[in-house]
């Protein structure tokens, strides 16, 4: 993929941490539901609180969840960061994918269950709870950047600098 140009570059960047940032903020909004859903014992409080959930599952998870997979792998190939380059953009990049995943095909299953129910069980306080610790994991080391060069970025390096290329063949 081409180098996004600076504005769309920034227009992205913009966009992938304000969806990134509700994608997290929607998930300490469901795990605050599934605690009150879970531990109260006012039904008309847990039915409220499941009904809630299923209102965010079913409007934001899919659409937030999307979005941040798809703009960051947008950010990754259009930013010589690329996607396999640096070990924390890969790390990023598959925690997203799995949660994103989770998020769709486990989570909303199991809050449109809860919903019909009108009252949650321990995996609607569970799943958020390791959604939000994923998150926060996430935002660190796009802070961080922590881990150095893939294999696969190694040898892009290598191939792109002569002077690297000519230490390599002189120290063989």
């Amino acid at each position: 993929m081409k180098p996004l140009k600076r504005s769309v570059r920034r227009s992205v960047l913009v966009a992938h941490v304000a969806v990134s940032v509700s994608w997290l903020g929607l998930t300490i909004g469901l795990l605050a539901l599934g605690l009150a859903a879970f531990l109260t014992q006012d039904t008309s409080l847990a039915q409220a609180a499941t009904r809630s959930m299923k209102i965010f599952g079913d409007w934001l998870v899919v659409p937030v969840a999307l979005l941040s997979l798809v703009s960051g792998v947008v950010l990754a190939l259009g930013t010589p960061w690329g996607l396999a380059r640096h070990r924390w953009v890969w790390t990023k990049f598959w925690l997203t994918s799995i949660t994103a995943g989770l998020s769709i095909f486990s989570l909303r299953p199991g809050i449109d269950e809860a919903a019909a129910r009108g009252a949650a069980d321990i995996d609607l306080v569970i799943a958020p709870s390791v959604a939000t610790t994923t998150y926060f994991f996430i935002t660190a080391i796009s802070v961080v950047k922590p881990w150095g060069l893939t294999r696969r970025g190694r040898r892009l390096r290598t191939a792109a600098d002569p002077a690297a290329r000519a230490s390599s063949r002189s120290a063989t």
